[in-house]
């Protein structure tokens, strides 16, 4: 891999920035990334990649008119224009009655999230990584097609009221699907970390060479609501579908979110405790957020009760003595207010095979597909199971069934009478708002509304 900028050459590009700018307070970020990918089809390596791109992010205010540019151009060309479109917008757009003004300095906690043997592995020790994969799906008359990927990070944020702060990091990813080559069924596997070591290669192929061999001919199950053992795959979307639905202040702040009414009060089974955890070593740590506040470990749901959603300075500027909780996120078209990124779900005393002897008729899930918001206010969603779902009889796993739609109010799910039990070991899994630490669940009821065999 090329090597990162270093802290040094950072804080020149962030200081030069801050020096164009004639604003009352400005703010650059630089983030930059070197990702190599090895991409596996049909068991066959097909496509190695490396990537290197940087970002500066500014924000420029005059008062309380704030303007922000963006450029993967750092050349002094390239940060001087986007330093004058920052301070161009600030001054032509009307003023922000809530903008809090740019971060104090705090030092940042110190966070190891740097490991060498992600940084130094080659595109020969990835072939051989995902070869291992595929030659044991072609030993089994199996398919097996995925990617793994690792990239090297830094972060950085400077501001015009002296604070910076600073961090590289790594991340390695792997992720792939075993099917059937007729088409019939299929399982799927997902580890990531900071460090290589996060991911067990062997534990992960073999499971899912497993699955995918039981997986042949599945049947069809009727629509209805069933008890469900859900893995760590399912439950991540489920809960990522959560954040969405208003797990930031800013949702609960616009009445937006399923917290609405319900924080401070038990709404969900006591054996659910839910925090945003940073700092979490086996999750993927890190030390402040796009503000340069520090990240703080945030309680969101305790015993079934919740909480807090996360804030970031704005948010937290709305509600007297509130301070952020180091969760902003990029001011874009896209922003949506802060957002937790590193949620842990604290872990049971089942193992999946003991939560799968307790149901008597009902579905194992491994993972859900194309979830979407229903309902806001209880968290309703719905969408499809994927990769592999088997139908429990008697405590034991029967058959394979076929691909099934659901559509369920979570937080009716996962009240204090339907959350049967919550798993003992916690997975490490890339979503869509973060790396989140989750374990599996087991459900007393779910509901199914369709089946369709050819999902």
């Amino acid at each position: 891999m090329p090597e990162l900028l270093g802290q040094a050459e950072v804080e020149k590009v962030l200081k030069r920035a801050l020096a164009l700018s004639d604003a009352d307070e400005t703010e650059a970020v630089l983030s930059m990334f070197n990702e190599s990918l090895t991409r596996f089809a049909y068991n066959v390596v097909h496509q190695n990649v490396a990537e290197t791109d940087a970002s500066l992010e500014v924000r420029a205010a005059f008062g309380r008119r704030v303007g922000a540019a963006s450029t993967n151009d750092l050349s002094p060309l390239g940060i001087e224009r986007a330093v004058r479109q920052a301070c161009d917008l600030a001054r032509h757009l009307p003023e922000r009655p809530d903008w809090p003004g740019l971060a104090e300095p705090q030092p940042p906690p110190a966070v190891a999230a740097y490991d060498e043997s992600v940084a130094a592995m080659t595109p020969g020790a990835r072939a051989r990584a995902v070869g291992d994969i595929c030659g044991a799906a072609r030993r089994n008359r199996l398919l097996a097609s995925g990617a793994l990927s690792t990239t090297q990070l830094e972060y950085a944020v400077m501001n015009s009221r002296g604070l910076f702060a600073y961090a590289p990091g790594t991340q390695a990813d792997l992720t792939f699907v075993v099917e059937q080559p007729q088409g019939h069924g299929s399982s799927y596997a997902h580890a990531t970390g900071w460090r290589l070591a996060q991911i067990d290669f062997e534990s992960l192929k073999s499971r899912a060479l497993e699955r995918a061999q039981t997986a042949r001919h599945p049947r069809h199950v009727k629509a209805g609501e069933y008890p469900v053992v859900l893995e760590p795959y399912a439950v991540l979307t489920l809960l990522e579908a959560m954040v969405e639905d208003g797990m930031g202040a800013l949702a609960v702040q616009e009445g937006r979110s399923w917290m609405n009414d319900r924080l401070g009060r038990r709404c969900l089974s006591p054996q659910l405790t839910l925090y945003d955890d940073a700092f979490d070593p086996d999750g993927f740590p890190r030390a402040f957020d796009c503000e340069g506040v520090p990240k703080q470990r945030v309680p969101i749901v305790v015993d079934g009760v919740p909480i807090s959603p996360v804030y970031d300075r704005l948010t937290a500027a709305r509600e007297p003595g509130r301070a952020s909780t180091g969760h902003a996120q990029p001011y874009d078209d896209e922003w949506d207010g802060p957002l937790p990124e590193n949620l842990c779900l604290q872990p049971g005393d089942q193992t999946v095979e003991e939560m799968v002897r307790s149901v008597d008729r009902g579905l194992y899930v491994t993972r859900f597909w194309y979830v979407r918001e229903t309902t806001a206010h209880d968290a309703g969603v719905t969408g499809t199971t994927r990769d592999g779902v088997w139908w429990i009889e008697r405590g034991e796993l029967a058959y394979p069934v076929t691909n099934m739609r659901f559509d369920q109010e979570l937080v009716n799910a996962l009240r204090a009478e339907r959350v049967r039990a919550v798993g003992r070991e916690r997975a490490t899994l890339s979503g869509l708002s973060g790396v989140h630490r989750l374990p599996a669940l087991a459900l007393d009821s779910f509901r199914f509304i369709e089946v369709d065999g050819d999902e």
